[in-house]
């Protein structure tokens, strides 16, 4: 089933047999809403408080005497403290992460897997290279009642104006880099362009110096639509694009030219697509629930050609050094020496303002 509920500042979702079956009919299946769940993960993003005082981003306490109480608290500098409690148990545990003073946005996940008795909160900077795992034993599961009554109940959760959004899952999800441009993008191959879902290991990909490169794995992943997940609708003829094509706010353009060069001193740039949202090269596409995103490994950090603008490709930076974050993430399957070393790109990234004026100016051109 994997997601269950999604909440943010415009709507609470939950359905116990996952949330692609909302306008479906309820199924018969007979649900036990107050037994621990077995497996599971809470999800959320939020911004960094800039204050130097810690922060109550998530508070829940149950309907009932005895049952779960929750509180996620942001401490100044990056830490997080995450304290669950029910009846006489009591679960407790910090993570630091140094976001060196940046009013960042971080995604925590709090995860457990009850049969094996471990647990994990992890805390990173989505787009950016820190990531915290802190992995555990003996975490305390929440049950589905608990995930229902935090997302619909305003009396028993209370949530941070800085939280985006908070999302629950019945499985175990993974964190780290991530799969950022939709299923039906176009990505040019050597036989032309073809959805970036159909795309598989060895098959060849243009990439921006013109050379046909080997897929090593196309990654995939469905989740929320909401906060850094939110799909971007990036527009066509904006970068040369020939067709409208959907994004994650992450997923970068890599753009040159002549105006480039002129205008910021490097031969190309890289545009974060959600830095487009407030000019006409983009929008945010609203409506839906939950969305699946793909993106291709190669060899090296390069980009590939979509629908005639280039995007980059997952960055998996130096993951298969790093254990516990390599079996923590979407490569969790994959061998250790499959995988490659990717470095940072050497483009610089623009900021919003110069984003938006980069495509207006290659627009009046």
């Amino acid at each position: 089933m994997s997601w269950i509920s999604l909440s943010d500042r415009t709507r609470a979702h939950f359905r116990a047999d996952g949330l692609v079956r909302i306008g479906q009919p309820l199924s018969n299946m007979r649900i036990n809403m107050h037994q621990p769940m077995r497996r599971g993960s809470l999800l959320l993003e939020t911004q960094v408080s800039p204050y130097d005082r810690p922060q109550l981003l998530v508070g829940y306490r149950a309907a009932h005497s005895g049952g779960t109480e929750l509180t996620l608290q942001a401490l100044p500098g990056g830490g997080i403290v995450l304290v669950i409690s029910r009846g006489k148990e009591t679960f407790h545990t910090v993570v630091n992460l140094d976001t060196g003073g940046r009013i960042d946005t971080l995604r925590i996940t709090y995860s457990w897997d009850a049969n094996a008795r471990r647990g994990r909160l992890s805390v990173e900077c989505p787009g950016k290279a820190p990531i915290t795992i802190r992995n555990f034993e003996n975490p305390l599961p929440l049950t589905l009642a608990d995930i229902q009554e935090m997302t619909c109940d305003r009396d028993r959760c209370v949530f941070a104006n800085d939280v985006a959004f908070l999302a629950a899952s019945d499985r175990i999800e993974p964190v780290g880099p991530m799969p950022t441009l939709e299923p039906t993008v176009p990505v040019m191959t050597d036989t032309g362009y073809r959805p970036i879902s159909d795309i598989k290991r060895g098959d060849v990909v243009l990439t921006l110096d013109g050379s046909l490169v080997p897929v090593l794995a196309n990654l995939r992943r469905t989740v929320p639509a909401a906060g850094l997940f939110a799909p971007v609708k990036l527009r066509a003829p904006y970068f040369g694009l020939t067709q409208d094509i959907f994004a994650a706010p992450a997923q970068q353009l890599v753009i040159g030219g002549s105006r480039v060069e002129y205008l910021f001193g490097a031969e190309h740039v890289l545009v974060p697509s959600g830095n487009l949202l407030n000019g006409n090269a983009a929008s945010l596409r609203k409506g839906r629930l939950l969305v699946t995103y793909c993106q291709l490994m190669l060899p090296d950090h390069e980009a590939i050609l979509c629908a005639g603008t280039y995007a980059e490709t997952l960055n998996v930076g130096r993951i298969r050094r790093k254990n516990d974050l390599r079996r923590a993430s979407l490569f969790c399957t994959m061998p250790r020496n499959a995988l490659p070393e990717h470095s940072l790109t050497a483009f610089p990234v623009l900021r919003e303002f110069d984003a938006l004026t980069l495509a207006a100016q290659r627009a009046a051109a």
